[in-house]
């Protein structure tokens, strides 16, 4: 059932504020805190759909996975493609129903389980006020002098972090642990979380971050402060897409679907450039917000499937650890 003819038996469905149907959203911080995005989607969609949307805030797939059949999710929002193995090997998960065929990412995408609503590649980014010859590769980055000071994400408990080994392992494949080691001496401390990293930065102690090439959007934007910038690397820069996906043991089946029929809106997709400060999935470049599409893109985007993420996942873990054991 399609979006409007659902939104239209919602609407018409009477209930008293206190009887409205609740849509449990499990989501990370990062989409709930009140900078993320989840406040005005949580607004957005309760402006039609005469429901509740509560978001559960958490390691998202480790809860639903421990809850498994039990889980009181009926939607799961902000996995990205390097986990999306785990979930679906679950069996959990139920089609989301969409039209895939008109986004805009730049890899194909046929998954008709996950659904994108937005995407981004890993960068590390500086403040050019701070650091005013940044590595201009990613070989310039592992040749510069140990004092250059970084900080990233831990790949165990961050999808960021993960991104980053996948990223080193694409464009440096078996030589990735020489990569690490030249890399390691640099990395001021390892975070569990993008946010501890990300204000270590900002607050000064760091020359580096890894974060994402379309976080200066933010300071741009919100702070009108155009010195911090994302290293463009002519190797290429890793994309993470975030996605969200329905449990198929929802009690509210009706409204999942309404939900996920409404990702894909350009109602839903106009609010992620400037409330998660990352790309749309399906929106016009014309579209974007002036900030987002003034910003430098890589002339490369590397990705791998998640089958191939989660065949690399450990042994390439494995090489991050010894990199960082001594």
């Amino acid at each position: 059932m399609k979006l409007p003819v659902m939104l239209a038996l919602l609407a018409a469905t009477p209930a008293m504020a206190q009887d409205k149907p609740v849509l449990t959203v499990y989501a990370g911080e990062s989409i709930t805190s009140e900078w993320g995005p989840g406040p005005k989607i949580e607004e957005g969609f309760e402006a039609f759909c005469n429901c509740d949307l509560r978001f559960v805030t958490g390691d998202e797939l480790s809860r639903v996975l421990m809850e498994g059949e039990r889980t009181e999710a009926d939607i799961v929002f902000g996995l990205n493609t390097d986990v999306t193995a785990r979930a679906r090997a679950s069996g959990l998960f139920a089609p989301h129903g969409q039209d895939t065929s008109g986004l805009s990412l730049p890899v194909e995408w046929t998954d008709d389980i996950f659904l994108p609503y937005n995407w981004g590649e890993t960068a590390f980014v500086y403040d050019e006020t701070r650091l005013q010859n940044p590595p201009a590769s990613f070989a310039e980055l592992l040749e510069a002098p140990d004092d250059l000071k970084i900080v990233i994400q831990d790949p165990r408990s961050s999808v960021s972090g993960l991104a980053l080994l996948l990223w080193v392992k694409s464009v440096y494949g078996d030589q990735a642990p020489d990569a690490w080691a030249k890399l390691a001496p640099k990395v001021l401390t390892v975070t569990k979380g993008w946010s501890e990293s990300y204000g270590m930065f900002t607050e000064g102690e760091a020359d580096m971050v890894l974060s994402y090439t379309t976080s200066p959007a933010y300071h741009i934007e919100a702070e009108g402060d155009a010195t911090k910038k994302a290293a463009i690397f002519p190797e290429g820069h890793y994309l993470m897409a975030e996605v969200a996906a329905q449990l198929r043991t929802t009690d509210q089946p009706e409204l999942a679907q309404a939900f996920m029929d409404w990702i894909l809106t350009p109602e839903f997709q106009a609010t992620i450039p400037l409330a998660n400060w990352s790309l749309p999935a399906k929106l016009p470049q014309d579209d974007w917000p002036q900030v987002m599409r003034d910003l430098p893109r890589p002339e490369k985007t590397l990705f791998y499937s998640e089958t191939e993420a989660e065949a690399l996942r450990q042994p390439a873990l494995d090489e991050w650890l010894r990199a960082f054991s001594g």
